[in-house]
């Protein structure tokens, strides 16, 4: 899935990008269109079955084959900017909502790309997921999802402060305090998904955005392209996850949401050495 609900290096956000009415961007309920008026002495009245027709064809938008709710355009309400970030089905931009002015990042996905039913369905999850786990200050939010003709739409918070990967490769690494700090937020978001029932399943610093440009700046997870809903003791056998975090357990095909831990303690090492402990030729499967 795309991600990167943040700035790339060189833009910046404008005025009140991170707080404001972000909610009142929630999806409509569809659209209402008029039927053309008739004139009665060129057009006479239509048979009651017809009318019937007529009106339910004009007031029931088409539903969205992913997210199974009325088609809607996410341009009525938003003005699309610059690329922030691009993945494998989609592609992040920088939005700006037409009555509040705020800026948003949307996370837009092809539904042409979407071309089998897991395909599908992994997104309905990210998005089940996200509203799931809204209002955790170290979890980006979702704002509202879009579907058209061409593409779901995910308006998600912007983080402007940019990647925890980006600032580790300007610092080499950080101090044990300021690590500690940022672990801590890191370990927040594991036992708040954990909480909830959700394995984030893909932890890494490329995962992580600062909401601000400020050294202080609330560190939040973002992307739940690979998350699933989890039951205490569930085994799962999917292989997912990057190379350098994924648990032993990940690559043996039989683990539990215990592997989201494991991925945090590779990111704390790396933020205290600037570099991975474990190389993609020391994985094994035995």
């Amino acid at each position: 899935m795309g991600k990167c609900s943040g700035l790339p290096s060189g833009l910046t956000a404008g005025a009140d990008s991170s707080g404001g009415p972000h909610h009142d961007a929630s999806p409509s309920s569809g659209i209402t269109v008029l039927p053309p008026t008739a004139t009665p002495s060129t057009r006479p009245p239509p048979l009651p079955h017809q009318s019937h027709r007529a009106a339910s064809s004009t007031v029931t938008p088409s539903v969205g084959r992913v997210l199974g709710r009325p088609m809607e355009d996410v341009r009525n309400s938003y003005v699309f900017g610059p690329e922030l970030g691009r993945g494998q089905f989609g592609v992040t931009y920088l939005v700006t909502h037409k009555d509040t002015k705020q800026q948003f990042a949307c996370k837009s996905i092809a539904t042409r790309k979407l071309i089998n039913r897991d395909d599908i369905e992994d997104v309905r999850r990210e998005v089940q997921i996200m509203h799931h786990l809204t209002g955790h200050r170290n979890i980006v939010e979702l704002k509202g999802a879009y579907e058209d003709r061409h593409s779901v739409n995910l308006i998600m918070e912007l983080c402007a402060g940019g990647e925890l990967f980006d600032r580790i490769i300007a610092r080499g690494h950080y101090s044990e305090l300021a690590a500690a700090n940022l672990c801590r937020q890191i370990v927040t978001v594991v036992h708040n998904c954990h909480t909830m029932g959700v394995m984030h399943r893909d932890l890494k610093p490329e995962n992580f955005l600062f909401l601000s440009a400020k050294e202080d700046s609330p560190l939040k997870a973002t992307d739940f392209g690979l998350s699933v809903f989890f039951k205490p003791g569930e085994v799962f056998k999917d292989l997912v996850g990057s190379a350098y975090y994924v648990a032993p357990e990940v690559l043996r095909r039989i683990y539990g949401a215990e592997a989201d831990i494991w991925s945090a303690g590779i990111i704390l090492y790396i933020l205290l050495c600037g570099v991975p402990p474990f190389w993609g030729g020391m994985y094994s499967v035995h």
